[in-house]
């Protein structure tokens, strides 16, 4: 296989619809703690009624009957079963309890006025009280299939008698870290640079829906880098190696691990030597380019239409965003442009070349940026940064 091609120009919109088709991931049954970030792989139902039974609303009393009401000297507490209520009576109830027996509702505490053992006041005209199933019935379809199982979903499935979901997990993604020249601490010298990309590739994962599983340092050889591509893992990113330079080894290595490449560059700016491939057994690898920015207009490009797909999530069209400032493209290339929305619209930031970090840090989104440039006043299609 031939190494990186600059004449080959995969358009933005082609990349993304390739990188948005793939299968989903099978679905797995996972404890309710373990699915916050996953995906529901079926509908969402009910098992029990909720509220399962009449519950009250209020800190007051459950009365039965027309008042006064005699009271009965006790309390309801939630957890608890309590004794019917006779005609006539009142029991102190507190919120969240479960209704006695005979009771007509439930009188606020601040409605009510209690001489002695005698309680006296009108009930509101809801009675104050919730009765069962007046949120859910068993069986109701709570939430479709496909749904990401957010916080309140989770507590949700609580709610409605769920110990687990059957879901489709976070892909566990697995980077290989190339490049000879990059440094873990301390400064750049001697022709060495930080490695900018590890310390953060773990938040952009976790953002995007996946997991990181692993993360190697791997030396600049044609062999060490076929093997890094055989971690186990659903999804497979690389940093670094994607072009033509001497020691430039994905394409090779794709090759002698009989990987087909489906994107062989991008006609983007920055980001053109990004790469997408199908492994010998079927699982998409991503080689991001080795400038930062690159990189991480990578991420959004590619990976994160990836992650969706083995999520089960369905390809969704960018959002638009005004722009608030003429700006130049890159013909014949896309311009993918990190911004920040103003109150005007969206505003190109400063330090936005390939390998720079800076100005990304600042923005909220990433801009794509027609060939020609873009207008005042236009409507531009752009990726949101994930935080």
């Amino acid at each position: 296989m031939s190494g990186f091609r600059a004449d080959v120009h995969t358009s933005f919109d082609e990349a993304r619809a390739i990188a948005a088709g793939w299968a989903a991931l099978p679905a797995a049954g996972v404890p309710l703690a373990e699915a916050l970030g996953c995906v529901l792989a079926s509908a969402l139902v009910s098992r029990s009624d909720v509220p399962a039974f009449p519950t009250s609303a209020m800190d007051g009393w459950a009365v039965a009957g027309a008042g006064p009401w005699s009271l009965t000297g006790g309390r309801v507490l939630a957890g608890a079963a309590p004794a019917a209520l006779a005609e006539g009576t009142a029991v102190e109830i507190a919120t969240g309890a479960m209704l006695p027996q005979g009771s007509s509702g439930v009188l606020r505490r601040e409605l009510g006025v209690v001489d002695g053992e005698r309680l006296s006041g009108e009930l509101s005209s809801s009675r104050d009280f919730l009765p069962v199933g007046g949120e859910c019935v068993a069986g109701d379809e709570l939430l479709p299939a496909g749904t990401l199982v957010t916080p309140p979903v989770v507590g949700l499935a609580a709610t409605v008698g769920h110990d687990e979901l059957l879901v489709r997990p976070r892909p566990r993604v697995a980077v290989a870290v190339l490049g000879d020249e990059l440094l873990d601490t301390g400064f750049p010298a001697n022709g060495r640079v930080r490695d900018s990309l590890s310390p953060q590739l773990g938040g952009w994962i976790e953002a995007l829906g996946g997991s990181l599983v692993s993360a190697v340092r791997v030396p600049d050889e044609l062999s060490a880098t076929a093997r890094a591509f055989e971690v186990d893992a659903d999804l497979v990113l690389s940093t670094g190696g994607t072009a033509a330079g001497p020691v430039d080894h994905v394409h090779a290595a794709l090759g002698s691990t009989c990987a087909t490449v489906l994107v062989d560059g991008v006609a983007v700016r920055p980001g053109h030597p990004m790469v997408l491939a199908r492994l010998a057994d079927g699982r998409p690898f991503i080689g991001l380019p080795g400038n930062p920015l690159s990189a991480c207009v990578t991420l959004l490009t590619l990976v994160a239409p990836v992650l969706d797909a083995l999520r089960g999530l369905p390809p969704v069209d960018l959002p638009t965003v005004v722009l608030a400032e003429p700006v130049s493209g890159r013909d014949p290339d896309e311009r993918l442009l990190p911004v920040v929305l103003g109150p005007d619209g969206a505003v190109s930031v400063p330090h936005i070349g390939s390998a720079m970090l800076r100005g990304l840090s600042l923005a909220h989104g990433v801009a794509v940026i027609p060939p020609g440039g873009a207008a005042r006043g236009d409507l531009l299609r752009w990726m949101r940064l994930p935080w």
